[in-house]
Formats: C-alpha cells, structure tokens, sequence
C-alpha cells in the first residue's frame, strides 16, 4: 500500500505532471483527437515545468540576498519560509500529511460538484504544504489515525475552496472573465489587498479622478526604457544588490560563496538573475494559460459544472508586471517596517522572508492594482508585508515543538488558518470539530444564498 500511496502522492506533489493530467483529462473529455490532446497535454507540462525554472532562477537569486541581507544589518531572527518549516515537520508527520493532501484533494472536486464553491485547486506544492500544517495542529489537538487525516483532509479542502472564491471577483477584474482562479495559500492576504484597492478606486471615483494602474506610469523621455519591465526589474534588483552587498563586504562575499568572483560583478549578475527568472515565469504563464482554459473546459461540461482551475500566484503577473516588481519592494519595506515594533513590543523577531514578500507581495499589489490602480498596488502590498511579518508570531504557539524549529509558514492562509484551528485545538477536539462544522455550515449557507439568487435572476428573465 505505501509504494501506491508514494506515487500518488508524488503525482499530487508534482504541480507540471498534475495539471498535465488534469489537462489530459479535460481533453478526454471533450473528445479531441489524438494530435489535439497529445499536443495540448504536452504544452501545459512544458509550460509548468518552465515556470518552475523561471521560479527557480528567482529564488536561487534570493536565497543569497536574504543572507546577505542579514550580515550586512546585523539581524538575527525567525525566517519564515515554508519549504524549510515543511521538510522539518515531514520527518514525523509524512505519512498524515499524503494522506491529508490525497484526501483533501478528493474533497476539493466533491465540493466543486455539489456547492457554488467551483474552484478546483491546482497548486500541488501548497496543497501538500497545508496538508502538513494541518497535520501538525490537529496531531497537536489530540486528533489521530483516521479522524486526525479525515479532519485534516475537511478543513484543507475548505480552504481549497475559499481562499480561489474570495478572489474571483479581483481575478475577473483582471482577466475580464470567469474561466481562471487563482490557486495560492497567501489568498487572504491578496483579497486585503484588493479591498484597499477597490477603496481607493472608490475614493478616486467620487472626486471624478481617474485611477491609473501601475501599467500606465508615464517616465520622462530619457527613462523611457523603463517601460520595458525586464529591464525596470533587473536595473532596480541590481541596485539594491549592489548595496546590499556594499554593507555586507567583499570578505562576507568572498566566505559566503567562494567562487563569486569580484563581489560587484556577483551582485549585478544576481540582480539580473532575478529579472531574467521573473521572464521565463512569465513565458510560462502565458504557454499555461494557451492550453489549460480551454482544455479544462471538459472537466467543466463533463464532470464537475462550471468548475474553475484555481493556478499558483504567478499566473497575475503578465496582467500588471510594473506591480510585480514594486509589490516585492513595498511588502518587503513593510516587513522591516514591523522589525523594530515587534522589537519594542517585546516579540520574536520575524525577518523578512524574500521568497514569500516577492512571490505574495507581487501578487498581492496586482490585486491592489486591479481597482485602485498604482496606489492600491502600494498601499495593499505594504499592508500586505506587515500582516505576513506579525501573523507567523502568532501561528509559533500552535505548532507545539515546531514553533521553535527557527523557521515558520509564511503566507497568509497558512497563518491565519493555523491560527484559527490551533487555537481551536487548545479547547480540546470538540471545539476543532465544532470551528470545522461552522466553515462548512457558511458554505452551505452561501451555496443555498447563491443559488437562490441565480433562481430569481432566471425567473425575472
């Protein structure tokens, strides 16, 4: 049973291979021919793999700013990070976490089937992360064996579901339709951030001034070129590499990684490391969104109606990809923005994570844009990057021996949902059971509400 369970879970796990299959499917489904269906399951595997390089690239271009960051400020402290909390936590939770995310999987589709909630989550990396969080505090709770994984599988198909719905109306703002979701745990975070920019938005309504998306920015002439968004990212990652670098010193460079070579050249060159990972993400958003729309148009006439992929945060970027860069800028000021106050209030300080304030701080001021334009992308990533750095404090306590293991879950849903449960859980199993029974019971609510409506729009007609 555990090599079947092994492999599913790497299919599950593996995000290309995944929504390949679910490409496959769709095409299946509608009954395309052999060429056809080779060739667009083929493309969207081609198109994840490529955005997993290009997010490759970026994170391989962070990983060294946050250490240099670190030298050159003289910081210490808790980096959130969820792939380091994850592989911490796998050595003992493994097993729960497979069959969580395997399970919670199968709920997610069920949930699709039967409710207004059309959302078919389809990062599989996220899912196999929450699946292990969840795994952690209901163990933490008391809960084991089948009720724990049966538990754990409910709550993480309900955010499965949630988190892409409360997002749609932003997404269909962007794309100007409702056939793509976004699949991303940070979803609360990015709906904060789209409810500043719709109050902006609103604001700049009523005094008759129009909102100017971050797309629209006028340069003087002779700054033209910045226009071009590869190059505006990879001059203004050069620049703050250059002085991250200048702080921390040649001889920390020279230690850190011995074969930098001249410590301004290794800067420049991993500031243009870092642009050059944001194109081939971008190349690879637009190659997955050619194939799996319309292939995912089977799952949703043959199996599940009206169902709706719900894909990873890069998928927003080529909608505003001025907001990509100045998200990662701004959330990430706001996180060293709370470092002192946490400091003053007495609390653990919480570092700015690079990979979380770039991938869920560019999403979340594409959100801000959306509505308000370059001011919401602004003021929703900044807002954003504080929440990311106090929430994880508050998500330590409930991670029982975890919450000291030096790092923590980083993006807003796994935060606040482990919050949320956790605390739950220090009131014994019932009140788990009963928080659980009132997410289901809004949704049950809101799909009886929903379709209700529908019924007297119908009938009006």
């Amino acid at each position: 049973m555990k090599p079947i369970l092994d492999f599913l879970q790497s299919i599950a796990s593996t995000p290309a291979f995944l929504v390949a299959l679910i490409a496959f499917l769709g095409l299946v489904l509608q009954r395309k021919s052999v060429g056809d269906t080779t060739k667009g399951t083929i493309k969207t595997f081609i198109g994840f793999l490529v955005l997993g390089a290009g997010a490759d690239v970026v994170v391989g271009s962070l990983t060294p700013f946050g250490d240099l960051f670190q030298q050159a400020f003289h910081v210490r402290g808790v980096v959130p990070n969820n792939e380091a909390i994850v592989a911490v936590a796998l050595k003992e939770y493994g097993t729960t976490t497979a069959w969580i995310m395997l399970l919670g999987m199968v709920f997610n589709i069920v949930i699709a089937a039967t409710t207004s909630f059309k959302h078919i989550f389809l990062t599989g990396h996220h899912t196999l992360y929450m699946a292990c969080m969840f795994a952690v505090i209901f163990t933490v709770a008391g809960f084991r064996g089948i009720g724990g994984i049966v538990v754990g599988a409910l709550a993480l198909a309900a955010i499965m579901s949630l988190s892409p719905w409360i997002l749609q109306p932003f997404m269909k703002a962007m794309t100007g339709k409702d056939d793509i979701g976004l699949g991303h745990f940070g979803g609360g975070g990015y709906w904060l951030a789209g409810a500043i920019g719709s109050l902006i938005g609103r604001q700049a309504e009523k005094k008759d001034v129009k909102v100017r998306s971050t797309e629209e920015i006028k340069f003087p002439k002779g700054l033209a070129f910045l226009r071009d968004s590869t190059v505006a990212i990879g001059l203004t990652m050069m620049i703050i590499y250059v002085i991250v670098v200048l702080f921390a010193g040649p001889s920390f460079v020279k230690e850190y990684n011995p074969e930098a070579g001249n410590y301004l050249i290794y800067a420049i060159t991993q500031g243009g490391k870092f642009a050059a990972g944001v194109f081939i993400i971008l190349a690879g958003v637009r190659l997955i969104l050619a194939e799996i729309v319309p292939a995912f148009k089977g799952i949703s006439e043959k199996l599940v109606p009206n169902a709706i992929p719900a894909l990873d945060c890069p998928i927003v970027f080529p909608f505003a990809p001025n907001a990509v860069l100045i998200g990662f800028i701004v959330s990430f000021i706001g996180g060293l923005v709370s470092m002192p106050v946490m400091a003053a209030l007495g609390l653990s300080i919480v570092l700015p994570g690079v990979v979380p304030h770039f991938f869920c701080g560019a999403t979340a001021a594409v959100f801000g844009n959306a509505r308000g334009g370059w001011k919401g992308a602004v003021a929703g990533a900044f807002v954003h990057g504080v929440a990311i750095s106090f929430l994880p404090i508050a998500l330590m306590p409930v991670l029982g021996s975890l919450g000291f293991a030096g790092s923590t879950f980083s993006d807003f849903d796994f935060t606040t949902m482990g919050i949320y449960f956790g605390l739950l859980g220090k009131y014994g199993q019932p009140a788990v059971l009963l928080g659980l029974a009132l997410v289901y019971g809004a949704m049950i609510v809101g799909t009886i509400v929903t379709r209700s409506r529908r019924s007297k729009t119908v009938g009006a007609a």
